[in-house]
């Protein structure tokens, strides 16, 4: 089959690799963005229903040295895409460019598109058509310098889309993202987990999913290899049969507060459309009134970045955030996503480890604060 890749955040290509080892994928190797693996059918098929912090899966078709347009054209026309493509069926392509060769992705999505339909009118005086939100073939073309990679797009829509978010907060943070700062920040999945500025909720959605074995495929997603020439729809029932372990039904720490009611109620909703609203306690409450349970435990917290606050308003915020941590949070690991280097100065602590990461377009660190436990005073338990 080839070397398979699977698509990921800047960041995550060490949590995503670790996820395939669990897997029994082999031949493991780290990329930018990417974790390339060795596996048959069978493994894509369990890489897509499985993987909680990949964006694809992507299997390649083939590979060539191109100095131009005409000569990518011409590559593309020579692939037998009757393989993968019938002419009543339909397809799409996606382009990604690290090259000085091509400047426009999209007018080279296009020529690659020429390329395939006019392989099916010289050979079948007919051809596919295009459709760009649910094709049966998605291609995927990465051109780095002179070598285009061609690639189908098992994955189908991303795999950051679980299908329970119905709406998104004022500050998003993807589901992938999420549950890979879960991943980073070592929670055990058994001792207390806190999200004070949960938002929309996807953190502690995420966390929750996690710690009862609940796989993101469990969510009811369709992949695009369904649509294939070639799915085994057996093998798949026998993969999804292979991963399966037992909803873990015992008690899951995972709190989950926001001063918004409104978003709240909506984190609430996204919790019961993905199976775990009784495995998370929500509360209405300002952060600095949130009292944990006792330690160890861990905090993730996606505070704002400034979009929509000024610079001294959020400097105050990231202040009593820090001394909230110093007062009630002592034998925790406390994490902090931001792309506001400014503000994280007011935090007030010295960051045990800082990771580099991105939330969208935006560079952003992931830094924790080791919370040593010099106090001895009793903890309340969170309100619920």
């Amino acid at each position: 089959m080839g070397e398979i890749i699977a698509k990921t955040l800047f960041g995550l290509e060490n949590i995503l690799a670790e996820e395939l080892k669990q897997l029994n994928a082999k031949g493991i190797k780290l990329y930018n963005r990417a974790v390339g693996f060795e596996g048959d059918k069978k493994t894509v098929y369990k890489a897509n229903y499985c993987l909680r912090t990949a964006l694809k899966i992507l299997l390649p078709i083939g590979e060539a040295v191109i100095n131009n347009e005409a000569e990518l054209y011409q590559y593309i026309r020579t692939i037998k895409w009757e393989n993968y493509l019938g002419v009543n069926d339909t397809l799409a392509v996606e382009v990604s460019l690290s090259t000085n060769i091509f400047k426009h992705s999209h007018f080279i999505a296009q020529k690659i598109k020429d390329g395939i339909v006019d392989h099916f009118r010289d050979k079948y005086g007919t051809r596919p058509s295009v459709d760009l939100k649910n094709p049966v073939l998605r291609i995927n073309a990465l051109i780095q310098n002179n070598i285009v990679k061609l690639s189908r797009d098992s994955s189908g829509d991303s795999l950051h889309r679980r299908g329970y978010r119905v709406k998104q907060g004022p500050a998003p943070i993807n589901e992938v993202l999420a549950a890979g700062l879960i991943k980073l920040s070592g929670w055990n999945e058994k001792d207390p987990l806190i999200d004070f500025m949960c938002g929309s909720g996807t953190i502690p959605v995420e966390a929750a999913l996690m710690a009862s074995r609940i796989y993101p495929g469990d969510l009811g997603k369709e992949y695009g290899f369904q649509k294939w020439k070639d799915y085994d729809r057996q093998m798949f029932k026998e993969a999804i049969k292979e991963t399966k372990t037992d909803i873990l039904k015992g008690t899951v720490n995972v709190f989950a507060s926001d001063i918004s009611a409104e978003v709240i109620a909506l984190a609430r909703k996204h919790a019961q459309i993905a199976g775990v609203s009784d495995r998370i306690r929500f509360s209405i409450s300002d952060f600095q009134h949130v009292t944990p349970p006792p330690p160890p435990g861990v905090v993730i917290v996606n505070p704002p970045y400034g979009e929509r606050i000024v610079q001294d308003e959020l400097n105050t915020l990231y202040s009593n955030m820090g001394n909230k941590f110093k007062k009630d949070f002592a034998g925790y690991n406390a994490w902090v996503i931001s792309a506001n280097a400014e503000a994280f100065k007011f935090v007030g602590l010295k960051p045990s480890l800082k990771i580099q990461t991105f939330n969208g377009q935006l560079e952003c660190r992931f830094n924790k604060y080791s919370m040593y436990d010099g106090s001895k005073k009793p903890h309340k338990i969170m309100n619920s």
